[in-house]
Parts: structure tokens; sequence; C-alpha cells
């Protein structure tokens, strides 16, 4: 998991030199609270929060659809970004004090996008440099959002030992061990999306063929769904057709859910879980998602191995969003000088939140 922080040096010297000339020189708001960003393949989810644990709590939210198609280039969507969190700086009425953002892509120990098949444009993306950019007064600090969907959904059950799956654009996925996600900060993220499921499978966005995410993903299911149906296929049309048995979105669906028992079952062989849960925003609108995953899961089982106790999401689309604003929560409220290293989760952060988000 790469959990990584900072902020760059501001020039304070302007500044106090405004102050010192009277009354007439106003000093900006001070910052409060923390702001949590949700990176998607489609769309990006931004919710601040300013409060005292178990207390009243002030909420901002804004979810901004990406510009263009998925191979639009980053710079038009982080314009678009930037555009979005300025609207929400001005009904927050000053600026946050922590930022903690959820990146689905790969980035490398430098802060550049490596890869993101969700969105190829950003490919060599600085993506740290431009976070900075964005919240020049806060600390920001990013981390995979499967990574961060586990160690949400984790603190919410009350369990130390937590296995993921998000499904949405993607598949994410995330292992809490003890407290901790795996494999631990500077060794990367928990890529449950790319584990093989089927050798003869479809071709994945990664360029390997069979991966859980080329089968189980919410664009898998839904080309799965158009070829049986004969038909285009939109995502509320196949959660009509699911909750009303239709053949073509029943098949469609089972198809993803035994891809997704395959991966529990494996992940289970090896890190015993007290839990697994799935989430996402695919996942959370379809009926009966849960319990169809439980029934292949039952099928896959070994005599004297272990059996995954399956659980949906507590926060259903929102866990990668938590996952940010915890990760926010754990920087300092400001800071001086820049600084990158790895941030240590918080395990006894216990913040329950219930909200609805609209699937990915």
């Amino acid at each position: 998991m790469g959990f990584a922080t900072g902020t760059p040096a501001g020039d304070t010297t302007t500044t106090r030199a405004a102050a010192a000339h009277g009354p007439t020189a106003q000093a900006p708001p001070a910052a409060r609270g923390v702001l949590g960003i949700d990176i998607g393949g489609t769309k990006v989810a931004l919710r601040a929060e300013d409060g005292p644990p178990g207390g009243p709590v002030r909420t901002e939210e804004a979810v901004l659809r990406w510009p263009g198609a998925r191979v639009a280039g980053a710079y038009a969507d982080w314009t678009a970004l930037a555009g979005t969190v300025a609207d929400l700086r001005e009904r927050w009425e000053g600026d946050f004090a922590a930022v903690g953002v959820a990146v689905p892509a790969t980035v490398g120990p430098d802060g550049r996008v490596l890869a993101w098949p969700g969105r190829p444009g950003w490919r060599g993306f600085d993506l740290v440099p431009a976070l900075r950019r964005l919240f020049p007064t806060a600390a920001p600090a990013w981390a995979d959002d499967g990574d961060l969907a586990a160690l949400a959904e984790a603190v919410h059950a009350g369990s130390g030992n937590v296995v993921y799956l998000g499904v949405g654009t993607g598949v994410g996925g995330g292992v809490v061990h003890e407290g901790a996600p795996l494999p631990g900060p500077g060794r990367g993220s928990c890529e449950a999306g790319h584990l093989i499921v089927d050798r003869r499978g479809p071709v994945c966005d990664c360029g390997r063929r069979g991966c859980l995410q080329a089968v189980a993903s919410g664009p898998a299911t839904l080309r799965r769904a158009e070829l049986l149906r004969g038909a285009p296929v939109e995502y509320a049309e196949l959660r009509t057709g699911l909750a009303g048995g239709a053949p073509w979105a029943v098949e469609a669906v089972e198809e993803t859910c035994a891809a997704l028992a395959a991966a529990v079952v494996s992940l289970g062989e090896l890190f015993h879980p007290e839990l697994t849960v799935l989430g996402g925003g695919f996942a959370d609108g379809l009926p009966g998602f849960t319990a169809r995953v439980e029934a292949h899961t039952a099928a896959l089982a070994r005599p004297g191995g272990p059996a995954p106790v399956i659980r949906p999401a507590v926060l259903g689309g929102l866990s990668s969003l938590h996952g940010a604003l915890a990760l926010a929560r754990l920087q300092p409220a400001s800071r001086s000088a820049p600084r990158s290293h790895p941030a240590e989760p918080h395990p006894a952060a216990h913040h329950r939140t219930d909200h609805s988000r609209e699937p990915s």
C-alpha cells in the first residue's frame, strides 16, 4: 500500500507584509475540517467534514463526472476537478486543514502515474505535485482506493482482519491483517482485481487474460449482458432485469458473482479473514448480489477449509471515500514545509457515518 503525504513550503513573507499594513488587510479564513476525495474511472466524489468525534458534523459534498471519453487527457480531467474543488471551497467558506485522496491508478514512488486502464490518458501524469498545487495550504495525502476502502470497512466492522472487494468501473480490493493494510506502506497495493480467475477468459485492460476485473467489473458485466440480450444494456436496465428474473440479466450477473466467489475463496485460503466485504457502486445497486456470491462461494468449499463470512459493505459505494476521509484525519492540520513519508493507519478511528451514493 503506498501512502504518501506532503505539502509544499508556502511563501509567508507576502502575508506578513500585508498584515503589517494595518486594519485594512484581512487574513484569509482559517483552514478547518478534512476533505476526502475518491477518484474513480467515471466520476469523482468529494466530501468535506468538520466537527468533533461523536458530535454534530458539518458536511459539504460534490460529485464530478469526468468530461469526455475515458481516453481524455489528464489535463482536461484535472482542470475539471480543480473547478469542482473551487466550488466546494466557496461553499465551505475557507480551505481544508487536511486532504485525503483515494487513487485507483498505479502511482510510482516519484508520484507519477504509471498506469490507469480506466483513464489511460493519465499515464505519466505527475499526481503529487498537482495535488500540492491544488491544496497549497493543506496536508494532502493519497493512497490506493482499494486499500482505503478495506481500512474504512474494517474500522466500521470493528474487525482487524478483513478482505474487501469493490465492484465498480474496475474491481478494487484490499486486505487488512491485524488492523493494518497489506502488503504495507511503501510496498504497493493489494491488486485483487488482477487475480487471474480464468486463464482463457477475456483480455483485461492491463493486457493479461482472465483477470477478475476483466470478468467481474461493471463494464464487463454490462458487455456480457448485451451479448446475451442482443441489445444495448444500461445499468438501470440490468438492475430491473435482474430483479424481474430476466435470463440475460441473471446469467450475466451470475458469471460475475462466480468469478468473485473464486477470488473470495482464494484470498480466504491465504489470509483467513474474519470477514469478507463486498462493496463498490455497481455491486451495491444490484438486488441479491451478496447472496449470489455467497452461494457460489459455498459451492467451492472444501472439507476442512476456511468458510468465508461475506457481508455487503456497510458504506456501500462510499467505502473508498470514507477511507480517504480517515486518511485525511491522520494528517497534521497544516505544514510549513514539504514532507513525504508513509502514513500509518489509525485502528482506533471508529467513526460511523451512513450515506448513499450512486453506482460507479
